[in-house]
């Protein structure tokens, strides 16, 4: 028989009016990876953070072995034997500490840790650690140092030195690369053969085909689906997702115009196969991909922050050859970037600043900064993308995710472009506000092209006219919006097909 590690009977959760739990019930078992699946705003985070100490619940029962179970902080329910890896890395590192310091932490402030600090075998021990992750860094590096996915990767190396009961990993996969991945998921496989019960959170199919013993799908803070038969119904738990399956989308592509946009012959390696695109007037496209596809670096190319190893781009049938980001936006080429937190928000201003920044100038006369007009056109981009907010002059801090993200989409939006470049742009938003943006940027995309760069198959189909698939810094799929084959794609998206006899229209 096996053994129920964490017990969740008719949880709750409520702030304010908003129900945002409601009668949750969910077992962990020993031995198992249950991956949670929820579109955002479906109440996954929530649930976390209870089952993590971080809030309280306001309804319903834990037990942990069998016992009642009622963290009052996090540092409790890592007591415990729970413990989390959060979606926001820096959650789970000190920057300004090395390698082996973060990995060793939870040992140096226990209680009969001693006042003394033996270096080199703190170490060693940290080291021992390290390896095991495949993280082959010299351990005295300051984390502050590292790119995102090794603080992923240590964040996780961190979680896994203490010996957890229940291990929760929320969208783990995010910032690392397949073959980092394929090394987290060998470590998954290492600790479920040891008993460690798993929840892992993500809606990332490639993720979900390679790891789940079992799906539970949330919608609307309540459980949707659970899914334990094999083969495991992928399908149908996305369709309890979202409500309705994923091709089932009321988007009627466009005829485009003349293009705006010509991509000949790009390299983004300096070996990689040539890459070749046209983004038209009036049309959204989505290139999807996973992490290391070549995503990003294509978006910075396009934006003037890196140089291509060959080729060339066109805009409007003239040589575009951006030698930065401001000369990009010379040409018409507006790029809302992902991690708004870290690259877009500026904490300090409030809507109004936030919004109209890039464009100050315009709104300038003989030096002097017009803020009427400059408030006047936040106002106007406010009520277009649906901010809720009680005036532009509020801090952009006041404002929940969602409504800083159509914020910093609005900021893009508020002078014409002939190019707009949307990097993750329904990235940490509910699923409201994800439709509120889609829904604006179809609307608004006539007299320009527009390419959204995402990694979740669910975001591309929402938005877009045709899904371009990017893996390994190559083209191997094309899909006009209608009648998608979702296996060809999935299998695209992941790599699990011949590029050389995949067939595009490009």
């Amino acid at each position: 028989m096996r053994k129920n590690v964490c017990k969740l009977r008719g949880i709750g959760k409520s702030f304010g009016t908003n129900d945002v739990l409601r009668g949750i019930d969910l077992d962990l078992f020993a031995g198992e990876i249950v991956v949670l699946m929820g579109a955002n705003g479906a109440g996954k985070s929530t649930l976390v953070k209870l089952i993590c100490g971080y809030h309280s619940l306001d309804s319903g029962d834990m037990e942990l072995d069998g016992n009642p179970y009622l963290p009052v902080d996090p540092a409790g329910a890592i007591s415990a034997g729970i413990v989390t890896v959060h979606q926001s890395i820096d959650d789970g590192v000190i920057p300004d500490l090395d390698i082996a310091t973060n990995l060793m932490l939870d040992h140096l402030t226990r209680p009969n840790a001693g006042l003394w600090v033996h270096d080199r075998k703190l170490r060693q021990e940290a080291t021992t650690i390290a390896q095991s992750m495949g993280i082959t860094t010299d351990v005295r590096t300051k984390v502050a140092h590292l790119g995102v996915a090794d603080r992923q990767m240590i964040a996780i190396a961190r979680a896994m030195a203490r010996s957890p009961k229940v291990l929760i990993l929320d969208e783990p996969t995010s910032s690392l690369s397949a073959t980092e991945a394929e090394r987290l998921f060998a470590l998954l496989d290492t600790l479920r053969d040891k008993g460690v019960a798993i929840l892992y959170i993500s809606h990332r199919m490639s993720d979900i085909r390679r790891v789940a013993d079992r799906i539970v799908s949330m919608r609307d803070g309540a459980i949707s689906g659970v899914f334990n038969d094999k083969p495991l119904e992928y399908d149908n738990a996305v369709t309890a997702m979202l409500g309705h399956a994923m091709t089932d989308i009321d988007i009627t592509p466009v005829e485009s115009g003349s293009p705006i946009l010509e991509i000949r012959n790009l390299q983004l390696e300096a070996d990689s196969p040539l890459i070749n695109l046209s983004a038209c007037d009036g049309e959204v496209i989505a290139i999807s991909g996973l992490l290391g596809s070549g995503k990003s670096r294509l978006a910075e190319i396009l934006f003037g922050q890196r140089k291509p190893y060959g080729g060339s781009l066109l805009i409007d049938g003239a040589p575009y050859a951006p030698e930065s980001a401001g000369d990009a936006v010379e040409w018409g080429v507006h790029l809302s970037p992902k991690d708004r937190g870290t690259n877009a928000v500026i904490p300090t201003f409030n809507i109004t600043d936030n919004i109209s920044l890039p464009f100050l100038r315009s709104f300038t006369r003989l030096g002097l900064l017009s803020g009427n007009r400059q408030k006047h056109s936040a106002d106007n981009m406010i009520n277009q993308m649906g901010v809720v907010c009680q005036s532009a002059k509020d801090g952009i801090n006041t404002l929940s995710g969602g409504n800083q993200q159509k914020v910093m989409i609005g900021r893009w939006l508020l002078k014409p472009c002939r190019l707009l470049l949307l990097d993750e742009p329904f990235q940490g938003v509910d699923i409201g506000a994800r439709r509120d943006i889609g829904r604006h940027i179809r609307a608004s995309a006539k007299g320009r092209a527009t390419i959204v760069f995402v990694a979740e198959i669910d975001e591309a189909l929402e938005i877009a006219d045709r899904i371009v698939v990017l893996h390994e810094s190559q083209i191997v799929g094309e899909h006009r919006n209608t009648n998608i084959d979702l296996n060809v794609l999935i299998a695209q998206v992941s790599g699990a097909v011949n590029t050389e006899t995949t067939s595009t229209a490009l």
